[in-house]
């Protein structure tokens, strides 16, 4: 917690689980956490050994508080969700595993909070199933995470085009939940339009646990929050406009009608005597046409932008 906020980041997310009820004990580790963790236990024994007691919560939410950083956990079953709605968490954050486990998705729905929902390995009529359940039963505000579920998950697999397929079938805010080594596809989702980003932080990568091989250390947690918000800042609103600091250069590497010789006043301007040249202070090239056949008010300097009021 004091790693993330140190790092600026908005929001931190634990998980909210009671192993039996999570996993039966015929169930098998992902194969990421059995080479993490071994295969010698179950996946219920591993989470059975990583399972958080309900009390450590309201600690957790309470230093939060303190660190003035969001505080957010993934609830696994409906005892879960009640013991975070009475945490009073500003959001559930719903894990790719329970997209399509519809009658958990009514209940979460029901607490009337708003969902950040993972995506990971759906088609987009799973995706359209658990959105309509959220808001057959009230609607709650919605965000979309698209997601890859491996650990790592390799680049080539992100498909962040998926975030605006999903944007465009839904009308919500998506995000990217990222499991990839590294920062690129984290920057490149935010480029592209994720309203959030998950990343794992952990303190040691060399500790002991299915997830820390897979999450940055807290030096280049801070890296990416800080190079996501030159990203944000980069994105700009959209509008085709000068930035404040071309404006000096426009002046210099634009051109501008220039006279090339130096010309008496009431001089008719022919080709002859002027150019287009830099600097761009003068009249610009689009008005060439309009200025040979003009008559000159007042003696012009060789090497003098043309100007309207020079001319009759």
């Amino acid at each position: 917690m004091d790693a993330a906020a140190e790092a600026g980041a908005d929001a931190i997310k634990f998980q909210t689980f009671r192993a039996e009820a999570l996993a039966a004990p015929t169930a098998a580790k992902a194969p990421y956490q059995a080479a993490t963790t071994g295969e010698d236990e179950s996946q219920l024994a591993m989470l059975r050994r990583l399972e958080l007691p309900a009390e450590a919560f309201s600690a957790l939410r309470d230093h939060c508080r303190e660190r003035d950083i969001l505080f957010l956990s993934t609830p696994f079953d409906e005892v879960s969700a009640d013991l975070l709605a009475d945490l009073s968490v500003p959001a559930f954050k719903i894990g790719s595993g329970e997209l399509t486990n519809l009658p958990f998705l009514r209940y979460v729905a029901s607490k009337g909070l708003p969902v950040i929902l993972s995506t990971g390995m759906a088609v987009l009529a799973e995706v359209a199933s658990a959105v309509d359940v959220l808001r057959q039963e009230g609607a709650p505000p919605l965000v979309l995470l698209h997601c890859v579920s491996a650990y790592p998950a390799d680049p080539v697999d992100a498909n962040l085009r998926a975030m605006a397929t999903m944007t465009a079938a839904f009308g919500v805010p998506v995000g990217f939940s990222d499991h990839t080594p590294g920062q690129a596809v984290a920057l490149a989702a935010v480029a592209l339009g994720a309203r959030v980003l998950e990343k794992h932080l952990t303190l040691d990568r060399d500790q002991p646990g299915p997830d820390h091989r897979t999450s940055l250390d807290a030096e280049d947690f801070a890296r990416l929050v800080g190079d996501i918000r030159e990203v944000e800042s980069a994105l700009g609103d959209g509008r085709k406009v000068p930035a404040a600091s071309e404006r000096e250069i426009a002046r210099v590497v634009r051109r501008s009608i220039v006279a090339i010789r130096d010309i008496g006043a009431g001089a008719v301007l022919g080709p002859d005597d002027i150019s287009i040249q830099r600097p761009g202070t003068g009249m610009p090239p689009a008005r060439l046409n309009a200025v040979i056949g003009r008559q000159t008010r007042l003696p012009i300097a060789a090497g003098t932008p043309l100007e309207p009021h020079m001319l009759t």
